[in-house]
């Protein structure tokens, strides 16, 4: 009789298993994802930490006119597509991580007579079996009394093993090409010209 149950309870486990091995699959043919939330970085966070910067405002992200239309509606992992969940904009989306950072460093004012502006440049994401690469490039503009104190492009790179199998490769390249957002952010809070803009006195 215990016997009897403990295989009962196998094979509920794996018929479970099954299921949710089939749900993956389905999930890594043809499907939509949405980017997580911008989260705050502690790097990020210690690289402004008792900082003599002043609060800035956060003004109009972008993709480049100049680009494809594609470059601002998502990127494409193998067979699965990834948007942000910012109106599916890629250049809002980075200026959501700033403004996440900025909120978090107790660095945003919206009555700033400092605002930052930022164009997207370019966004990217190969998942191939083998090596998996990822590049984001951005232009960040600070501006005070109607002038440019600030103009920089700055270019955030990943490469990392992708294996063969999709449910297992997809979720880790998205993970990759996310965390580019923070990276590049944290590039131009360590920039020497970004932090001598935002200076007080």
């Amino acid at each position: 009789m215990i016997r009897r149950s403990t295989e009962r309870e196998a094979g509920w486990r794996r018929a479970v298993r099954s299921l949710g091995l089939a749900a993956l699959l389905l999930l890594a043919g043809c499907a939509q994802m949405d980017m997580g939330q911008p989260q705050v970085s502690m790097d990020n966070q210690l690289l402004v930490r008792n900082s003599r910067l002043a609060p800035v405002s956060v003004g109009s992200f972008a993709a480049d006119p100049r680009a494809r239309a594609e470059l601002d509606e998502g990127v494409k992992i193998r067979t699965n597509a990834l948007r942000s969940p910012f109106n599916g904009s890629l250049a809002a989306y980075l200026r959501e991580t700033l403004l996440v950072e900025l909120k978090a460093a107790g660095l945003f004012s919206a009555d700033s007579p400092r605002t930052v502006t930022g164009v997207l440049l370019e966004s990217s994401v190969d998942s191939p079996v083998g090596v998996g690469k990822a590049t984001l490039a951005g232009r960040f503009t600070v501006q005070e009394a109607g002038r440019a104190t600030f103009e920089r492009t700055l270019r955030a790179e990943a490469s990392w093993d992708s294996p063969f199998v999709g449910v297992v490769a997809i979720p880790i390249a998205a993970g990759q090409y996310e965390a580019l957002y923070r990276k590049l952010i944290g590039m131009l809070l360590a920039d020497q010209d970004f932090r001598k803009a935002l200076t007080e006195g």
